[in-house]
């Protein structure tokens, strides 16, 4: 790993359910709400025979300075969460956040507060988007916060794309289409031109689509992943950029212009279930990686040498199963020095033996053997003395970022802190 800056845990939070996801809002002034989502497959005692349900629970969260960094302020039970996102800007002046659920339905919250000041989410919409299917993905077109029209995308385990516009607060769907041959483990806009589409799928195949052809026919289709494609995300801020990542372990680099050959490559170490750009750094790039935990990439070498591997600048090694859900905090945060220790668990339940689990998605249809006998990682390193002041930041360039992540059979919720100062990273790459 390229720099010695070690990420700092700040709070850990027992989901119960196992955890899939998990999403910091992109709005001011919410840059400081948190949701996280859950899957869990529930047999019955009634009928032991019969198939088993996937139930999910949606929490949200308040991040704030204080003893305890992040309070809890809503349970919602829901069938089983595959995917969250939150709109990047006001629909109708309110803060919306889209929810991909196992019934193959894409659910709408909305944002809102009660008299005490603390928010809460209650419905706004629902759209079947698949029957007899499970909604995987969910994609907004508002990347760049400058979209005049709001649409969203889905995929879906029966390896369709479906494209649905927002209007007044209502889902309209405006197109489906078979995109791959097995599960549509992801799709995403590009920010940049929001009539192009991305998909990838269990088939291997990374896809593109134009919302203004006709989507039988997709733009282009690349092998270069050798294993099922599971994360894409476009770079807000650098235009052509995106980012793909896939069960075969790499994060691979796209010139949106050329899709014939990635120009940046990196192996992670385990299958790469989400990738998210940083919201303001361009180089920046955090990826979720299944059984080798949280990484942080600086892909600047590989802007500027097509070809060059992107080193791991971070790693965050707290979490004992698999890592699936990964954000970026969107508040600027300064380092000011001590604060409470982060509450760990250490109870022997929690430690005892290694972990021994099946390599698969959060819809367990992917599976084959994890891990050795070191591969369990038991965190009795957690720092006792460095944690940090959170207060916002008023300089340009804040020093440290805060990142919430999650893991799946542990069922844990992480937030920690990585300062950029102590990580060397140069200072033209910082944000």
């Amino acid at each position: 790993m390229n720099g010695g800056g070690s990420p700092r845990t700040l709070h850990v939070f027992d989901t119960e359910l196992n955890a899939d996801t998990v999403e910091w809002c992109p709005q001011s002034p919410h840059n400081n709400i948190l949701v996280c989502g859950t899957y869990q497959l529930a047999g019955s005692v009634e009928e032991p025979d019969a198939a088993p349900s996937r139930i999910g629970r949606l929490y949200l969260f308040r991040f704030q300075s204080s003893d305890t960094p992040l309070t809890e302020l809503q349970r919602l039970d829901t069938s089983a969460i595959l995917d969250l996102k939150w709109c990047h800007v006001p629909i109708s002046e309110q803060t919306v956040l889209g929810m991909a659920a196992a019934t193959g339905e894409l659910h709408l919250y909305m944002l809102s507060e009660n008299e005490e000041g603390n928010c809460y989410l209650q419905p706004l919409s629902n759209q079947e988007v698949g029957k007899e299917c499970l909604l995987l993905s969910l994609d907004w077109s508002t990347g760049r916060k400058d979209c005049s029209e709001v649409k969203l995308v889905c995929s879906d385990s029966a390896g369709c794309v479906n494209v649905l516009s927002m209007c007044e607060g209502t889902l309209m769907p405006l197109s489906q289409w078979k995109a791959h041959d097995f599960e549509a483990w992801i799709s995403a806009f590009s920010y940049w031109d929001t009539q192009l589409i991305y998909s990838g799928g269990d088939d291997c195949k990374l896809k593109g689509w134009d919302l203004r052809m006709d989507p039988s026919h997709p733009t282009f289709t690349s092998k270069e992943h050798t294993m099922g494609v599971c994360s894409i995300h476009s770079s807000p801020i650098r235009e052509h950029i995106l980012a793909t990542g896939s069960y075969d372990e790499q994060v691979l680099l796209w010139d949106g212009r050329n899709m014939r050959k990635p120009f940046g490559h990196s192996l992670m170490g385990g299958g790469v279930w989400r990738l998210k750009w940083h919201p303001t750094n361009q180089s920046l790039l955090l990826a979720a990686c299944m059984h080798n935990n949280f990484k942080i990439l600086n892909c600047q070498s590989a802007f500027e040498s097509p070809g060059m591997t992107c080193p791991i600048v971070a790693s965050y090694d707290l979490h004992s199963s698999l890592a699936y859900g990964a954000d970026w905090c969107h508040m600027s945060l300064d380092s000011k020095g001590p604060s409470p220790e982060a509450e760990v668990d250490h109870s022997p339940a929690k430690t005892e033996g290694h972990l021994r689990v099946h390599y698969e998605s959060p819809t367990a249809s992917f599976e084959t053997s994890l891990e050795d006998d070191e591969g369990q990682y038991i965190p009795h390193d957690t720092p006792s003395s460095s944690s940090i002041n959170l207060a916002i930041s008023s300089e340009d360039e804040p020093s440290s970022c805060v990142l919430a992540s999650c893991s799946f059979y542990d069922h844990i919720l992480h937030i920690w802190l990585w300062d950029r100062i102590q990580s060397r990273i140069s200072p033209a790459d910082l944000c």
